[in-house]
């Protein structure tokens, strides 16, 4: 078999498995049998469980903010910038201020909305006889609340108006120093005659409209809630699923978590202990919601109860992540390569703690991979390069069979055999490697520590397009080196398609991040160094060259 259609066949699996892996991703993965479907209405779903006290009445549904504007106060910390509004004391807004708009850097970006981009927002709710919930105008304790120096925590208190028994509620959210993670907590007075024992409902409302999208071809990264359990593990639940009543994920459980995610960014709940119920609801056309409800203990008159569920709001930085809640950095999903792509990021990050740069931390994890896979290329190159040297006399058998096939594979294979040259011994060790490097595509592409990132020069980030196409430009290059080092095709059409590839390639990467592209450049350069010098030993006859 000719060798350089195998190479072609192989460059053309690699683009089919690229395309397979990206729509593995956009797409909600298979859910166990023991899974239940998600169900009630587009509102809050009452809890399920048999005799929950408290279970009376149900709070209407989640809903865009309100047209007549409620007060808001602002919370400020060293990383953030929150808008609270009174209606149901809602996160409205969030300002990340170390991490900047992609479309204005000036700016910082925004990940609950209120409708400058998006319709975001973390909201929270009592379920009860006449218990506040996501749409009662709370009192607010102060118009700002900012961190101090010195101090390592900022709490914000909402007081809600006393119920008709006597009930007093009031909503405290607390943001600390250097930390994405908050803390929203319920004080519960029962001043009524008689024991309570409500529950409570953590949720994110938001349009279906995806998050900002990686740089590349046709790629889309996943946008929509998610859900965590022991047992059931990491299940994405797609918009289009929840609109037509069909997602399916484990809605009881006595541990996990209920996220919102989109790239780069993610929010959670993530209730500490106990039983809960997980809920995922069409709100309107173009409106979710998604989130987690937990029962109060019993609450004996004049007694005061207390609840508090943890939120994670930001980026998916692997470190803060893991320190969230177990299984939450799952979130950064490297889908069906993750075996791999998990320390390929470890070696990156470590590269980077050494380097204080990204960029060139992508170059060492290159450099790196490229001695790993060492023996395998050499391998490989080694059999084009013989390959190469059997050029002239494979045309000749070529003239000499004409149209005979079968006595021009025949003759082949014997050629093959005499000068010991495996067809296949240029493709396979290749083969192998393509899965390490789709991990490392996806770790590129995904992770948040590239967003914003500079490398040098005109590379100020490494996670969105060179702005000049240098790099793409550069890659298209050190792909045609690389393509006449092969041996030529004796077949002109193969021929010119193989010459059509590095152009091909430089198209599709002129819009890929430059963090990839940078990948290419260097792993085509030392590619390119690593089979010259295999050729010019072939060609001197397997001696070194002078």
């Amino acid at each position: 078999m000719d060798n350089r259609r195998l190479i072609l066949l192989l460059v053309f699996s690699f683009s089919l498995v690229m395309l397979w892996d990206g729509w593995q991703k956009h797409n909600q993965p298979k859910v166990a049998p023991a899974v239940a479907a998600a169900g009630g209405t587009a509102g809050v779903p009452t809890p399920t469980t048999a005799g929950a006290p408290g279970a009376v009445a149900v709070p209407g549904q989640p809903a865009a903010p309100a047209p007549v504007a409620a007060p808001k106060a602002i919370i400020r910390t060293d990383v953030l910038v929150a808008e609270v509004s009174a209606q149901g004391g809602d996160i409205v807004r969030l300002e990340l201020t170390k991490h900047h708009s992609s479309e204005d850097r000036s700016r910082n970006y925004v990940l609950f909305d209120n409708g400058e981009k998006h319709n975001y927002a973390a909201q929270t709710g009592l379920i009860g006889n006449g218990l506040p919930n996501h749409k009662t105008l709370f009192a607010l304790g102060a118009a700002e609340a900012t961190l101090k120096d010195g101090e390592n925590a900022v709490t914000l208190r909402l007081d809600a108006p006393p119920t008709a028994d006597g009930i007093k509620v009031a909503k405290l959210i607390t943001f600390n120093r250097g930390s994405y993670q908050a803390e929203v907590s319920y004080e519960i007075t029962n001043g009524s005659g008689a024991p309570i024992a409500p529950h409570a409902y953590f949720q994110f409302t938001r349009d279906g409209k995806p998050a900002e999208q990686p740089g590349g071809f046709g790629v889309q990264t996943f946008t929509g809630p998610a859900f965590y359990t022991e047992t059931e593990k990491y299940q994405k639940v797609a918009f289009e699923d929840i609109a037509a009543k069909k997602a399916k994920f484990v809605t009881k459980s006595a541990d996990g978590w209920a996220a919102m995610v989109q790239h780069y960014f993610v929010a959670g709940w993530a209730p500490t202990a106990g039983e809960r119920e997980f809920f995922a609801n069409q709100v309107s056309s173009d409106l979710y919601s998604a989130g987690v409800i937990v029962p109060v203990a019993a609450i004996a008159p004049g007694q005061v109860g207390k609840l508090a569920v943890p939120l994670y709001a930001g980026p998916q930085e692997q470190s803060r992540l893991e320190t969230f809640a177990k299984g939450f950095d799952l979130v950064v999903d490297y889908g069906w390569l993750t075996i791999i792509a998990a320390p390929l990021f470890w070696v990156l990050e470590w590269f980077h703690k050494l380097t204080g740069n990204w960029g060139w931390a992508i170059i060492l994890v290159t450099i790196a991979l490229k001695a790993l896979f060492f023996p395998l290329s050499a391998a490989s190159y080694k059999s084009m390069a013989k390959m190469k040297t059997l050029g002239p006399r494979l045309q000749r058998m070529k003239e000499q069979y004409g149209d005979d096939k079968m006595k021009m594979q025949q003759a082949m294979m014997d050629l093959y055999k005499r000068e010991k040259v495996n067809p296949l011994g240029g493709c396979l060790p290749i083969l192998i490697q393509i899965p390490v490097f789709i991990a490392l595509y996806w770790v590129l592409l995904g992770v948040v520590e590239m967003r914003g990132a500079p490398w040098l020069g005109w590379i100020q980030d490494l996670s969105v397009k060179d702005p000049y196409y240098i790099l793409p430009l550069i890659m298209g290059a050190t792909s045609f080196i690389q393509t006449k080092l092969n041996p030529a095709p004796p077949d002109p059409i193969q021929a010119k398609v193989m010459m059509m590839m590095p152009i091909l390639f430089t198209f599709m990467f002129l819009w890929f991040p430059a963090g990839l592209v940078l990948y290419w450049v260097v792993n085509n350069t030392l590619s390119i160094a690593q089979q010259w010098q295999i050729n010019r030993m072939i060609e001197a006859g397997g001696k070194p060259a002078e």
